[in-house]
């Protein structure tokens, strides 16, 4: 984790590259847009359980989806003391300082900033812990000041244990003072709340309640406690949180801090807890930079990636990605009896939650059997899509995308029948031009790359396009449809520059029109053996759907030789894969009536499985309507079942759709499928469900 809130980030987050659009996003202006629960796919009965429960404690609140407004309850005007609400503002003031290079890493340590950390008093020094604490350790609860946030006691030896504290962010605040050398409150308003519509008459931040009110000569603040905001500046908050750091066109927060924030550090997750808070549950699990989050499942029906702020008298900022969905509520505490705080806090957000189910597709066996597609997988249940809303668009007016993960760890793809994207532009329309992807799929960069010798011209079948990509020892290998101009047979460039230059070859596929390169890990990490290996369907054509998938293969240091390639013939007897240089012995691996189109494979190898999108147009519909579905195998021969499959998506899946191997999580739940929909570089991010 050290690495991302160094100097090398920061300099990154400068890089010429494209940053994500906010053009299909919804913001509020001095108001908020609003939508219907119906509109907005929200429970309206599970809203209101949750808004009853909340007036339980009296108070205000919101509820916020795909930036509109849906339900409020309360004055959303009234100020409200949001206690330990406040130490989560507190970290926003600590991305801005990364972001400001006023802090170079979390991991710096704490008296470098603050020569007088820790004392008072004067019985710290004798421990000699003081200049062990890092930055990192005060936000995270680690650095072992006891609870007051006046002048504490050391607990324990920093990175240790997990004890709750107003001190410790308190002396965080302090440090990020004398850092800029100006009151922080100026500094959010300049930064953050202004930016956000937030003004003084929504938000205030009260002069120090437990040390001096100045730190040479500077207005000392607190992060322990000390806002007073009504819930409309609580929500702009976590609307910046759930759009990864970005308001609109401008990048406030640090995209890497965002996530580092909002999850759980590996620091944390076996410490012990000392003193009464954070008991039960065990806190370090589910405790990030001055956030809580769900990353241990505390709450059952509440998805892992949720996070909040969280005060006393419950005030709550709740923030969860895959629901696209931001909360606010303050007033006073809800009824506790004999329950934990969490159980407590699960009858608010559970039933938010419940309202708000991503959406969720299984494949049913009659479902599958009526659109011709193999029966359901055995392993995977379905995958939840993120909210439309959500989706990041860039590139626009071009399609394609085949994308493959390279040796220096960034991303190479290519893009057909427009410009790609926004830097450096090509001199005219392509249809075959290059890009490379750098950063996670949340916060990722974009700039294309001009080649002479590998990008062309030519609309439609006419055109050269990349239907696959695959980097092996540094080479980037790149099949391309349409080798005779026509829309029939394949052919294969490479380049061992990272796409700035290309060879090609002198010969083609002339069975076969969309030759998919199965990807693996970076560089190729994790194949099985020495050999490529491509799917395409059954037909040299790229235009019309087959009713079958062949594969092929080649070795790796010979893939380049067109006598090289041999067909998957079957099995034999022992359920051992014949192969053949003879296309005429060539067998399927799956079969689709006139249902085979384009496609593209990547293994998931935390599941052990290949994961194969697949598109085609559907022959019972004249108008073309396009069919998108995604299937999974244990090998590349199969046998292939169904994980995911419509013909009516709530957006345009686009000609083709890719599930990139570097934005998989490493538990291999997460995804995040790359497609062509609206003539853009699409990125939507999927939870797969494993069945039980």
């Amino acid at each position: 984790m050290h690495h991302i809130y160094g100097l090398l980030l920061l300099a990154a987050l400068s890089l010429p590259f494209g940053l994500a659009s906010a053009a299909e996003d919804a913001w509020p202006g001095r108001g908020w847009p609003t939508a219907t629960p119906e509109q907005a796919g929200l429970d309206a009965a599970r809203l209101a359980e949750a808004r009853d429960y909340a007036l339980t404690g009296s108070g205000s609140g919101c509820v916020v989806r795909g930036g509109k407004l849906v339900m409020t309850w309360g004055d959303q005007a009234v100020i409200y003391d949001l206690k330990s609400t406040t130490k989560s503002f507190g970290a926003t003031a600590l991305g801005v300082a990364l972001a400001d290079g006023k802090v170079k890493s979390v991991h710096d340590r704490a008296i470098d900033y603050h020569p007088k950390l820790g004392v008072e008093p004067a019985s710290n020094l004798k421990t000699g812990w003081l200049k062990k604490i890092t930055l990192f350790h005060l936000a995270t609860q680690t650095a072992g000041f006891e609870k007051p946030g006046g002048y504490g006691k050391l607990l324990f030896e920093p990175g240790t244990a997990w004890s709750y504290s107003d001190a410790g962010p308190n002396w965080l605040a302090e440090c990020l003072t004398l850092a800029y050398r100006r009151d922080l409150n100026d500094l959010m308003f300049e930064r953050v709340f202004t930016p956000l519509g937030i003004t003084p008459k929504d938000l205030r931040w009260r002069k120090n309640a437990y040390r001096p009110a100045q730190i040479d000569g500077i207005e000392r603040r607190e992060f322990g406690a000390g806002i007073h905001a009504n819930v409309n500046a609580m929500a702009r908050v976590g609307l910046l949180y759930l759009r990864g750091g970005r308001w609109r066109d401008k990048q406030i927060l640090p995209a890497e801090f965002v996530r580092a924030a909002s999850a759980t550090p590996k620091e944390l997750v076996d410490l012990k807890v000392v003193g009464p808070t954070g008991q039960k549950p065990p806190a370090p699990p589910h405790y990030g930079l001055l956030w809580w989050n769900n990353a241990d499942g505390a709450i059952a029906r509440l998805p892992r990636d949720a996070y909040w702020s969280w005060g006393l008298y419950d005030s709550v900022i709740l923030v969860v990605p895959s629901l696209d969905l931001v909360v606010a509520r303050a007033g006073k505490s809800f009824p506790r009896k004999n329950q934990t705080d969490h159980e407590a806090l699960a009858r608010f957000v559970e039933p938010l939650a419940m309202s708000a189910k991503a959406r969720k597709s299984e494949p049913q066996p009659q479902q599958a059997a009526a659109a011709g597609l193999p029966p359901p997988s055995p392993v995977i249940a379905g995958i939840d899509w993120a909210p439309a809303g959500t989706i990041v668009r860039q590139a626009r007016g071009s399609d394609n995308w085949p994308i493959t993960w390279a040796d220096d760890d960034a991303q190479y793809t290519a893009y057909g029948d427009g410009a790609g994207f926004d830097a450096p532009r090509p001199p005219h329309k392509l249809s075959l031009g290059l890009a490379k992807i750098v950063g996670p799929a949340d916060g990722f960069r974009a700039e294309n790359i001009l080649s002479p010798t590998g990008q062309g011209q030519g609309d439609g079948p006419r055109g050269f396009k990349a239907c696959g990509m695959v980097c092996i020892k540094g080479v980037l290998y790149m099949f391309v449809r349409n080798a005779d101009r026509r829309g029939r047979k394949a052919t294969l460039a490479w380049s061992a520059d990272y796409a700035r230059t290309w060879t090609w070859a002198d010969w083609t596929f002339d069975e076969i029109g969309y030759p998919a390169a199965i990807n693996y890990g970076k560089d190729y990490a994790g194949a099985p053996d020495a050999h490529v290996y491509i799917l395409s369907p059954d037909t040299p054509s790229a235009y019309a759907a087959g009713d079958r998938v062949v594969l092929l293969r080649a070795p790796i240091d010979k893939l380049t030789r067109r006598n090289a390639w041999e067909y998957f013939a079957g099995l034999d007897a022992a359920g051992k894969c014949k192969w053949s240089v003879k296309h005429t012995d060539r067998s399927g691996v799956l079969e689709i009536k006139n249902g085979c189109n384009r496609l593209a494979v990547t293994y998931d190898a935390p599941l052990k499985r290949y994961l194969m999108t697949m598109r085609s147009r559907s022959a019972r519909d004249a108008g073309g309507r396009e069919h998108f579905s995604i299937l999974d195998a244990p090998q590349p021969w199969g046998p292939w079942t169904t994980v995911f499959s419509t013909d009516k998506w709530d957006t345009d899946p686009g000609e083709a759709q890719h599930l990139p191997a570097k934005w998989m999580s490493a538990d291999g739940l997460t995804v995040h499928l790359v497609f062509s929909g609206g003539d853009s570089f699409s990125v939507r991010k999927g939870m797969i469900r494993i069945r039980d």
